[in-house]
């Protein structure tokens, strides 16, 4: 695991010491490393200006989405994308430009996309056809045209947590291949007067380690486009692959970098369209947790032990379950450090466990660490993607606050939640003055 320290040994985090950092602003803390953000996505520019090929790379805001963070994304001139009408709302807070925000997802309500349209959203991704028609009922008494893309369920599992794979056929997402749907719905879309057809879209799942699954994805959506192209005359302007660039997140996991995998596609890309005779579409991809997972840290403070002899002892810290859900919901594991001690060697191993009553509020089962004492601050890992995206006010906790580093300045961009932000949109509940009628199951009960 790699990681900064400073003249004292101490871990740092933007060139601040992470026990600086917990003690200015308090545990549990998200903690990011912005001078990482901005290289991961400037790699995966570098990648297609060298091949000549045009693209864009689309921040999937899903792992992270704040203001701030879609500020950095605007000052890097990539787009992003977005899967609710919450996230849009939040972009059009940062002032994002809208054109360059696409807009996911299987169940996109009436409102999400008058919203999308009211906002001037770029692209919409349609994902079925009860979308078309919400689209087609919003649009008719419109000028202009929607740019969009259509997602297909392209037949390809990733090798990866089943909750993770989205490309296989049997999936809740895209029009299926197989069947004809996405053909059909390129038929529909092709004949709306108030619909652009830009291209094709597919995502096969998240945290991948193999080239070979965008390799497959890259030639199988060519081959549709090339389908289209045929069929329906349609030339395509975008070849849009998603994201689920693997990472690694303890010294087990071995990913290829993230921009290794945007060179496997162009590579395949341009290998694959010899023949066609249309000119070869922009390249989009839709990083995530490649771009803000490893740039993110979770700082906490440790405080009860539990030791039972024959047992490995439970380290209690003060998060846990309710910042970072995924140990819990995909038994996804972690590297964790003692803050002013990241290069000790480990004494013993033991569960790192959360506050929450929860037998399952477990975050690192087998954490090699240090001898610790309550107050340490601890450091996990990689946890910039679906830490406080997924967060929740489980036992009535509030969420930490989100603090962002850059050469040496510290800046919060979250500010920790309070108990009275846990009661903000409580009521207050008055009985009826009369008591209620018994039921007449009850009634007859009696009897």
């Amino acid at each position: 695991m790699n990681f900064a320290t400073n003249h004292e040994g101490q871990l740092t985090i933007g060139g601040i010491a992470a026990s600086q950092l917990a003690h200015t602003f308090q545990t549990p803390l998200y903690v990011y490393d912005v001078g990482a953000i901005r290289h991961q996505i400037r790699a995966f520019k570098q990648v297609f200006e060298t091949a000549g090929v045009a693209y864009a790379v689309s921040y999937a805001s899903k792992a992270f989405a704040t203001i701030a963070m879609y500020e950095v994304a605007k000052a890097e001139a990539i787009h992003v994308d977005v899967v609710s009408g919450g996230e849009l709302y939040t972009a059009q807070a940062a002032d994002f430009p809208m054109e360059k925000v696409s807009f996911h997802g299987n169940n996109k309500s009436k409102a999400e996309l008058e919203q999308a349209l009211d906002a001037g959203v770029g692209t919409i991704i349609v994902d079925n056809f009860h979308e078309l028609d919400l689209l087609d009922e919003l649009l008719k008494a419109a000028v202009g045209k929607q740019n969009v893309l259509i997602r297909v369920a392209p037949g390809i599992s990733a090798h990866t947590h089943a909750y993770d794979q989205t490309g296989q056929t049997d999936s809740k997402f895209g029009f299926d291949l197989e069947s004809g749907q996405a053909d059909e719905a390129a038929k529909r879309i092709l004949a709306d007067d108030h619909l652009n057809l830009l291209g094709i879209h597919a995502h096969i799942g998240s945290q991948i380690f193999e080239v070979a699954g965008f390799e497959a994805v890259t030639q199988k959506l060519l081959a549709v486009l090339d389908h289209w192209h045929q069929q329906f005359s349609f030339t395509p302007k975008v070849l849009n692959v998603g994201g689920g660039f693997g990472i690694a997140y303890t010294k087990q996991d071995d990913p290829l970098p993230p921009e290794a995998f945007v060179q496997a596609i162009v590579t395949t890309l341009k290998t694959q369209s010899h023949g066609f005779n249309w000119p070869l579409p922009a390249v989009w991809i839709e990083p995530g947790r490649s771009i803000v997972g490893p740039a993110g840290y979770s700082l906490y403070t440790v405080g009860s032990r539990k030791d039972v002899p024959g047992l490995r002892p439970y380290v209690a810290v003060d998060g846990g379950m309710g910042d970072n859900i995924r140990p819990a919901l995909y038994q996804a594991q972690y590297t964790a450090v003692v803050a002013d001690h990241p290069t000790a060697q480990p004494t013993e191993h033991v569960h790192l466990v959360g506050k929450y009553c929860e037998s399952g509020d477990i975050l690192i089962d087998d954490a090699p660490l240090p001898a610790t004492q309550p107050g340490d601050v601890v450091a996990v890992f990689d946890t910039g993607a679906y830490g406080y995206s997924m967060a929740s006010n489980y036992n009535r906790n509030p969420r930490p606050a989100v603090v962002f580093v850059e050469d040496g300045q510290a800046q919060l961009v979250v500010t920790r939640e309070t108990y009275a932000d846990l009661i903000q949109h409580d009521q207050h509940y008055t009985a009826p003055s009369q008591p209620a009628p018994t039921s007449t199951a009850t009634t007859a009960a009696k009897k």
